[in-house]
């Protein structure tokens, strides 16, 4: 069963599907594997994306090879329902875990998916790909808001 996050909800929680657009946004991970198993490796520290997207001048985009966070956006995100991340749902339900172990992620104490569905979120973490143009029928289905309703 996921853990309840205790913590009120005036504690911010980190966002590990962010965009680098968004306020405060840190790169920590980068997207390895292939355009079908993506996995990313976490960094030991985390960038703060002002550093990091000048390195993109090319056809790949930051959001194809980085992952970025920033504070949840709450009723601000699509995904949020007014409680919970619906996001973070899916991913846990719809998707296998991809990592037997938890990996060592910098935001996992913050982080909006572990503090809501536990370790299940951190196993299937590693294949989510922010702007991927090959995902999975699971990863498609799974990130698609338009089945919110």
């Amino acid at each position: 069963m996921p853990p309840h996050d205790a913590n009120p909800p005036s504690e911010t929680r980190l966002c590990p599907s962010s965009r680098p657009e968004m306020p405060g946004s840190r790169v920590f991970a980068v997207v390895g594997g292939t355009a079908r198993e993506p996995r990313a490796g976490y960094l030991q520290e985390l960038i703060p994306t002002a550093q990091a997207l000048p390195l993109f001048q090319g056809p790949v985009t930051a959001t194809e090879v980085l992952r970025f966070t920033a504070a949840c956006g709450t009723n601000d995100c699509r995904h949020y329902d007014g409680a919970r991340c619906r996001l973070a749902a899916r991913v846990t339900a719809e998707l296998p875990a991809v990592v037997d172990v938890l990996p060592a992620c910098r935001i996992r104490h913050e982080c909006r998916w572990f503090n809501q569905e536990g370790r299940e979120a951190c196993l299937r973490c590693p294949q989510v790909v922010t702007d991927s143009y090959n995902p999975s029928d699971a990863a498609r289905h799974a990130s698609d808001p338009a089945v919110y309703g």
